[in-house]
């Protein structure tokens, strides 16, 4: 589905703007046991392209018919696309919006809603979660970068002596001690899976994901990932970890 919507004009200048279909998913989402239908609208300049803005999110009641529209707060990016699932584990499908940020990065956009009995209700919100959840890196001496979650109390140590001789002199006397502090990042989160973490209730939990950078952009040091569980009210950490990148048996240290 696409078609144009309006023109906007500039001096002398006019272009036109397109709505998109971007993505559709048919599932449950009032709770009233009929299918009802939800889709993501965009503006895009071509068909063919990935970016679009004005991204919207559309709920067809399959009952009435009556049309709802939530306008999302962050409505720009690439790929947009829906997931449907019990996140809030009533047994209801909650709709999980998706998109793409761009850049270098590697930010990702995410809302859930619950639509439950024709009244949406966010139930998680990207930025929310960033604020909620921030990180401190530091390296330290030895070859080694700390990573601590003040709000979980949880401390992490990563050993980056495998980055050899070129990456650990820039910051590291010959004795294994920092020339000076430094600091790393937790960016922002990345990537959000929904998983199944209970096959008899067949309800999601979430997987955060977000990399942890050294020095610049480019240094991937590793990744944090948070499971997280609805609790009632909100999503709650159940789980915090970190993971590293492998590296070759060979690697001298």
């Amino acid at each position: 589905m696409y078609r144009q919507i309006q023109e906007h004009t500039y001096g002398n200048y006019t272009y036109s703007r397109n709505i998109a279909l971007l993505d559709m998913k048919q599932g449950d989402v009032t709770g009233d046991g009929i299918m009802d239908y939800i889709y993501l609208y965009g503006s895009k300049h071509l068909e063919t392209e990935i970016f679009a803005d004005n991204i919207t999110l559309v709920i067809q009641d399959g009952r009435s018919n009556q049309i709802s529209t939530i306008n999302l707060q962050n409505n720009a990016g690439y790929n947009a696309n829906l997931f449907l699932g019990d996140f809030s584990k009533d047994n209801i499908w909650d709709i999980l919006v998706i998109i793409d940020s761009g850049g270098s990065g590697g930010y990702g956009i995410f809302y859930i809603y619950s639509f439950r009995n024709n009244i949406p209700s966010k139930l998680f919100d990207f930025e929310k979660y960033n604020n909620d959840y921030k990180f401190n890196v530091n390296y330290e001496d030895l070859y080694k970068v700390s990573v601590g979650s003040p709000s979980l109390d949880l401390l992490f140590t990563i050993d980056i002596s495998y980055k050899g001789n070129d990456y650990l002199s820039q910051l590291y006397y010959k004795n294994g001690k920092l020339k000076q502090p430094v600091k790393g990042e937790v960016l922002s989160a990345g990537a959000l899976n929904p998983i199944v973490t209970n096959q008899k209730s067949m309800s999601y939990d979430l997987l955060v994901f977000q990399r942890i950078i050294g020095i610049s952009n480019s240094d991937t040091l590793g990744y944090v990932e948070n499971l997280l569980t609805w609790n009632g009210t909100q999503f709650i950490s159940t789980r915090l970890a970190t993971t590293i990148l492998g590296t070759k048996l060979s690697s001298p240290y």
